[in-house]
């Protein structure tokens, strides 16, 4: 009778048939595997832990630098924004400050239009009153002249000379002409 051949059992069959033809050996196979696993362990616990450590703890690094950033930015923003409200309090200051000297100029000026016409005014009162004295002088210099002037030529026409009382009438009817032509 025939045996059934299982897959399996040929594949076994060429594999020990191909370790001996390679020289393959269990016993080395496993003090291999027990090296691998000894230098996996060795890597493990002195090459990728304290690499993994470091890696963590840059990233803390990085994730803490990303926070601070942020903050260092709203600051930024913050100070940026009161500097803003600085600058306009400081821009309103200046223009109440400068309207407040256009005032007081305007107020000034005014004050010195106003003292500046009380002089004028003063000048022109002063003025006035030179004037009427001088008038007044002249008038009363020209009442002499006239009176006497009437008086030399009534004593020529009339050829007589002439009393005190003649001549203070005459002076008077004269001055009242005067007068009256004057008004």
């Amino acid at each position: 009778m025939l045996t059934p051949t299982l897959p399996l059992a040929n594949i076994i069959d060429n594999l020990q048939d191909a370790g001996t033809l390679t020289g393959w050996n269990s016993q080395q196979f496993i003090a291999q595997c027990c090296a691998v696993t000894v230098l996996f362990v060795v890597l493990w616990a002195f090459a990728w832990k304290p690499v993994r450590t470091i890696l963590e703890q840059r990233r803390k690094t990085i994730e803490d630098a990303m926070a601070n950033s942020e903050k260092i930015k709203k600051e930024l923003a913050d100070a940026e924004t009161s500097r803003l409200a600085i600058i306009q309090k400081a821009n309103d200051k200046a223009t109440a400050i400068i309207a407040e000297a256009e005032k007081a100029a305007v107020a000034r000026g005014e004050q010195r239009t106003r003292e500046a016409t009380r002089q004028a005014e003063e000048i022109i009162k002063k003025a006035h009153e030179a004037a009427a004295l001088d008038r007044d002088r002249l008038f009363a210099e020209l009442k002499g002249q006239v009176g006497a002037l009437v008086v030399q030529t009534t004593e020529k026409i009339a050829g007589k000379v002439l009393t005190a009382d003649d001549q203070t009438r005459l002076n008077a009817e004269t001055l009242h002409q005067l007068s009256a032509s004057n008004n």
